[in-house]
């Protein structure tokens, strides 16, 4: 199966997802807006996110896939299960201690994560409330890395993918039934995580036992296998970790700054995360089983043609992408967010904030499609510098920034260390002889560059004859929207086509199965 097939299956249920997201998100700004409440709930869903995006989805999807995955090759389902089952019941005993740990401690965690709040007793009492109902979402969201991370070994992309999908229609179906019979909106939305987490670990165990990799679990026990996975696990924490501990850093930074200021980056970040969830995530999901396999056959020629394809296929997504949203941040969240208690001001500082993550945009991609090239050779270690390097700078330059142009300013600091995060990163495999750029890549790059600038130039001299039905307040503005991205579609293919930064040969190779 080309690289492709599973990309887009990835790809298409996380454009599922976000899509809901959207709708679940344009129902939290309706009826939270951002103040309190909003900015409360948004820290309570930041914090068990971060640990899962830190460690059950980076640390040890990173460490764990490639281990599974090349004795899934080497020896067969039978040793890959008892990996897996150990690796299971030692992960849940950690998570089981870590939780009861998190909910006595939750007043000084809160403290911690959210300085600001400290002169807002209100807003600190519901960030705590908040936090301690969403947090053993994390347990269960770490089970279903785990089964996740078996699923996509086997090439089971599809159940994996979709699983954001249920997280998405469990909090929406839990804001339109409870939002006004508990005692806030943020109250309904913390309850819905939780519920969340449990739908999605029993729909990824019936699916592990329908692919014939039903997980028991054994008593726990540190085998050899399990202690180098969780000696592999620290430095991945750091290293791919880099983005998500920069996020949590913002929010520090962010509650000392206004009322409001964490709402504002929080749906900016939900907008640009569409393209990094559908193009970087899908791809590096997909990337890391494939290139630990050819590391492990020693087919090291393929994995880095592997490598090269699958840069060359996400900037030419990413990159109109970015163009898209710098040029339309002010529509786009205008036209998702206004409305309810989100005022028009609120959508201009979301929308400054937009422009500022977006600059970053194909950095985070570059990072999700590089780092794989580290992990499938098991080398954990080197991204660690790296992500400190990134993370030191996102604190310097964001503290910095934030002085003069407040929450913008944290935002372009998370581009900022995203971009020097990327560049390190291709540097080391470069100077290693793991990744060269081929004379493809080489060649595509500039021309996809291009394209995307043509297509920006051409929103930008479209938006102003656009203004009067983007201001609006009915299906107007919606329609308005569509035909801009749409049109943006449009002239970036033509462009693409005439620069050839896509070939048609090349679109068609893309669907194609082959050996």
């Amino acid at each position: 199966m080309s690289l492709a097939r599973p990309v887009a299956t990835v790809g298409f249920y996380t454009l599922a997802s976000r899509v809901l997201g959207f709708v679940r998100d344009m129902l939290v700004a309706a009826l939270l807006g951002a103040g309190p409440v909003a900015d409360a709930f948004f820290v309570a869903f930041k914090f068990p996110n971060f640990f899962r995006r830190l460690f059950a989805e980076g640390a040890f999807a990173a460490a764990f896939v490639p281990m599974f995955a090349g004795t899934l090759a080497a020896d067969g389902p039978a040793a890959a299960r008892l990996i897996a089952e150990r690796a299971q019941a030692v992960l849940l005993a950690a998570l089981f201690g870590l939780l009861v740990v998190a909910e006595f401690a939750m007043p000084w965690i809160v403290a911690v994560i959210a300085p600001g709040f400290a002169h807002d007793p209100a807003r600190a009492g519901l960030a705590v409330e908040f936090t301690r109902i969403t947090f053993p979402y994390l347990l269960f969201i770490s089970l279903v890395s785990l089964q996740g991370g078996v699923l996509n070994s086997m090439d089971r992309f599809a159940a994996v993918a979709a699983t954001p999908v249920l997280m998405n229609l469990c909090m929406i179906a839990g804001l339109l039934a409870f939002a006004r019979t508990l005692p806030t909106p943020g109250h309904a939305l913390s309850w819905s995580v939780l519920a969340a987490g449990v739908v999605q670990f029993l729909f990824l165990a019936w699916c592990c036992a329908r692919a014939g990799m039903g997980l028991r679990l054994p008593r726990p026990h540190l085998t050899g296998e399990v202690r180098t996975l969780l000696r592999r696990m620290l430095p991945v924490a750091i290293g791919s970790g880099a983005a998500q501990i920069n996020l949590v850093v913002d929010v520090i930074m962010a509650s000392l700054l206004p009322a409001g200021s964490i709402s504002w980056l929080y749906y900016a970040d939900r907008i640009y995360e569409l393209p990094l969830a559908v193009i970087g995530i899908a791809i590096g999901t997909a990337l890391l089983p494939r290139l630990s396999k050819q590391v492990r056959t020693g087919a090291q020629e393929e994995a880095r043609t592997t490598q090269n394809r699958a840069l060359e296929g996400a900037m030419l997504l990413t990159l109109p992408a970015a163009a898209a949203l710098i040029v339309l941040a002010g529509p786009i969240v205008s036209v998702l967010f206004e409305r309810g208690a989100f005022t028009a001001e609120d959508a201009r500082r979301c929308a400054a904030a937009l422009v500022a993550y977006t600059a970053g945009l194909p950095a985070y991609v570059a990072i999700k499609v590089l780092t794989p090239a580290f992990y499938a050779r098991e080398d954990t270690r080197t991204p660690v510098t790296i992500g400190l390097v990134a993370v030191a700078a996102n604190t310097v330059v964001g503290f910095t920034a934030m002085q003069f142009v407040g929450h913008v300013g944290l935002a372009a600091a998370t581009a900022f260390a995203a971009t020097l995060n990327a560049a390190l990163l291709w540097h080391a495999l470069v100077r290693r002889g793991n990744f060269s750029a081929d004379a493809r890549l080489r060649a595509r790059l500039p021309r996809q560059l291009a394209a995307s600038a043509a297509m920006a130039l051409a929103l930008w001299l479209v938006l102003d004859p656009f203004a009067p039905w983007l201001a609006q307040h009915g299906p107007a503005r919606y329609v308005a929207l569509a035909l801009l991205v749409t049109l943006g579609l449009a002239v970036y293919a033509l462009a693409a086509l005439v620069t050839q930064a896509a070939r048609p040969a090349d679109l068609r190779a893309i669907l194609a199965r082959r050996a």
